[in-house]
């Protein structure tokens, strides 16, 4: 075990992580890690094992099999001091509707030995003009950014968002990506699920895709599936209507096409696959492969 304040090593640390409910398989052997101030994203459908992983991580849940550390120590059995290095930001909240914004962050600073400055916190995520609201009347974003604040005030070393974003309109939702990423600037190790593409894509350093239970791949979103060797779609409108070709090389493909048309390519796009291309590539593919390996071993694969 490493000593408290350590930094070498990753801040996270899988290995065969096994999770059962009765008959049901929720993880297989899930192996992964995550370094110290990365942004790490986890994606996967409904019942995936989403949930279940990061709530092994939070120490919220036992495992049946397998090693995890959360900054040296098993979660599960982690004690007060460890718990007062992470933070947690759950999707929904809502238990202080009646307190001020300025009320709930002083509450939950008492909490904590290096808690930060209730004030300076408030200011620093957002709500300096509404630190004397109540926060049943913040709106989506502005309540988020409270569950933010609530979950950093400690000072956490590792930080944990649930799908931080959901209900979010976009202005909102590029307003609290900036704020995700001062954090990871300051040092802070993020582990976040979300079921946005375009939000894993613009935050995460690498995207781990769990698929009943299994990781299917980890890496960063610009190349994971393969999405970089995929073949990108050129389309144009011909004499004949609309011509299309798959091609690794679509710069030279259209300067050719320039060449041979002497001109424009009327209606010229150029379509490259996306993080969310690749990811429902990827888990509609293994949909039918999931459920033959369950049927087989006699067991079902879903998350709690």
């Amino acid at each position: 075990m490493r000593p408290l304040g350590d930094d070498t090593g990753p801040a996270i640390e899988v290995r065969g992580l096994r999770k059962l409910y009765g008959q049901t398989v929720a993880l297989h052997d899930i192996d992964f890690e995550v370094s110290k101030g990365e942004i790490f994203a986890v994606l996967g459908p409904n019942g995936a094992g989403k949930t279940t992983t990061v709530e092994i991580l939070e120490g919220f849940r036992p495992r049946e099999g397998g090693t995890v550390k959360v900054l040296g120590e098993d979660p599960f059995r982690a004690d007060e001091e460890w718990r007062a290095r992470i933070g947690v930001v759950l999707q929904t909240t809502g238990e202080f509707e009646d307190l001020n914004v300025r009320e709930v962050v002083r509450h939950f600073a008492r909490y904590y030995p290096d808690a930060q400055d209730p004030d300076e916190l408030i200011e620093r995520v957002g709500l300096a003009e509404k630190r004397n609201a109540r926060a049943s009347k913040l709106s989506g974003g502005q309540q988020r950014r409270l569950d933010v604040a609530l979950g950093i005030i400690g000072r956490p070393e590792v930080l944990f968002l649930d799908e931080p974003t959901t209900g979010f309109d976009p202005s909102s939702r590029r307003d609290f990506w900036q704020l995700i990423r001062d954090l990871a600037t300051s040092g802070t190790t993020i582990v976040l699920t979300t079921h946005y593409l375009e939000e894993a894509e613009q935050l995460a350093d690498r995207v781990a895709v769990i698929v009943g239970g299994r990781i299917l791949d980890i890496g960063v979103p610009q190349t994971l599936g393969g999405r970089d060797t995929e073949a990108t779609v050129v389309s144009w409108m011909g004499p004949d209507g609309l011509e299309s070709v798959h091609t690794t090389a679509p710069t030279k493909f259209a300067a050719d096409l320039h060449a041979r048309l002497g001109g424009e390519a009327p209606g010229l796009t150029v379509h490259r696959p996306s993080l969310e291309d690749v990811y429902l590539q990827m888990i509609g593919a293994d949909t039918a492969a999931t459920a033959a390996l369950a049927s087989a071993a006699g067991v079902t694969t879903e998350d709690s």
